[in-house]
């Protein structure tokens, strides 16, 4: 069975927790990424920032993204797996939290390694499995 660690992409880049949802919105256009993780003193992750929550929780609610920081979206634990968990224990995860990103965290220093999207799963797991995980994670 394949560990976190062998399905993650590494090299996922954070942002601080005092950078605005202006500069999180550039990072996410010049990566191609929907999602940032969020960073606080010494690399530690504290949450995670998508372009849905952008759009949601500071455009939509007419709050000024220029000065609003990815801190103040961070709110609540962000799930997490850890590097050497197996790939059921991501997609248990997945599915019980309906995320289609997963962060990867080294413990116990709990620093981020890596993520884990939809896309990494499906490139690395059986299709029938994917195919569970995305009905999971889009089911009302």
């Amino acid at each position: 069975m394949k560990t976190a660690q062998e399905i993650m992409h590494s090299g996922a880049q954070c942002i601080t927790e005092h950078q605005t949802l202006a500069q999180a919105a550039r990072i996410m256009r010049d990566l191609d990424v929907g999602a940032l993780p969020i960073c606080g003193d010494e690399d530690r992750l504290i949450g995670i920032v998508t372009d849905r929550d952008i759009v949601l929780k500071c455009v939509a609610e007419g709050l000024d993204p220029d000065t609003t920081t990815a801190g103040d979206l961070a709110v609540g634990r962000p799930m997490v797996i850890e590097g050497e968990d197996d790939a059921e224990q991501v997609l248990r995860v997945m599915e019980q939290y309906r995320v289609r990103r997963l962060p990867v965290i080294d413990h116990p220093d709990h620093r981020l390694i890596g993520m884990i999207t939809e896309a990494d799963v499906a490139r690395h797991l059986p299709q029938a499995r994917v195919a569970e995980l995305v009905s999971s994670i889009c089911a009302e």
